[in-house]
């Protein structure tokens, strides 16, 4: 486990862009109940210094899980020794409102590999189409050997 752990790139990147659609407010609506006006209600939002509705931050963060997935397949390269499992996110922040129709860029960049505790850690970023970060966390993983 040790030389896999070691072998891990410090600053290896991770990113991809997607846009937010309506589809998206309204499944994660649905999954999480959270139907605040802010993310549902268009006339109201209009008249609210966002213009609009805005993207649910978890969501925003729901969108990082397929960069830790792409950054964990990229460093197992196939094998099946390891079993990667988020123990969470700390620090995360939502730093400006996000718009449906926006397109978003996530980037997962590994900042730290703790060997012995076998444990990889992670800087999580979303920017918005201005090249302004509107999402900041750090991410933390478990490899487990199979």
């Amino acid at each position: 486990m040790q030389d896999f752990l070691a072998a891990i790139e410090i600053d290896a990147t991770i990113a991809f862009s997607r846009t937010v659609t309506e589809s998206d407010i309204s499944l994660f609506a649905g999954i999480s109940g959270d139907f605040a006006r802010n993310h549902i209600d268009e006339a109201y939002m209009r008249g609210t210094p966002f213009g609009g509705r805005i993207a649910h931050g978890l969501l925003l963060l729901g969108y990082t899980s397929r960069a830790s997935t792409l950054m964990c397949e990229a460093c197992l390269k196939g094998s099946d020794a390891f079993v990667p499992l988020a123990l969470g996110f700390d620090r995360v922040r939502f730093l400006r409102p996000v718009r449906i129709g926006e397109t978003i860029t996530i980037r997962y960049a590994i900042e730290g590999v703790d060997v012995a505790r076998g444990r990889v850690t992670s800087a999580v970023t979303i920017e918005n189409e201005a090249a302004e970060a509107v999402l900041a966390a750090t991410h933390i993983v478990k490899w487990v050997p199979a």
